[in-house]
């Protein structure tokens, strides 16, 4: 089990204090993933989303980036 996990609602890594996802939590969403990219990329959209309400203040094109710039 990860300790990698967001710490809301400022969206930080609970388990190194980054942004979230981290490299580390990327890294280890790849790999559970890895069978299921699309799947993947659902799920870190639905996070985005929450995100986006909570980080008001951040732009959109940047979390979009933090979240879904990363996937293929």
């Amino acid at each position: 089990m990860t300790t990698h996990l967001p710490i809301t609602p400022s969206w930080t890594c609970g388990g190194c204090g980054a942004d979230w996802p981290c490299h580390t939590r990327q890294r280890e969403l790849r790999a559970e993933y890895e069978r299921g990219p699309v799947s993947l990329t659902v799920y870190l959209a639905a996070q985005f989303v929450d995100a986006a309400e909570d980080l008001a203040h951040v732009p959109a094109g940047r979390l979009r980036h933090r979240f879904l710039g990363w996937t293929r």
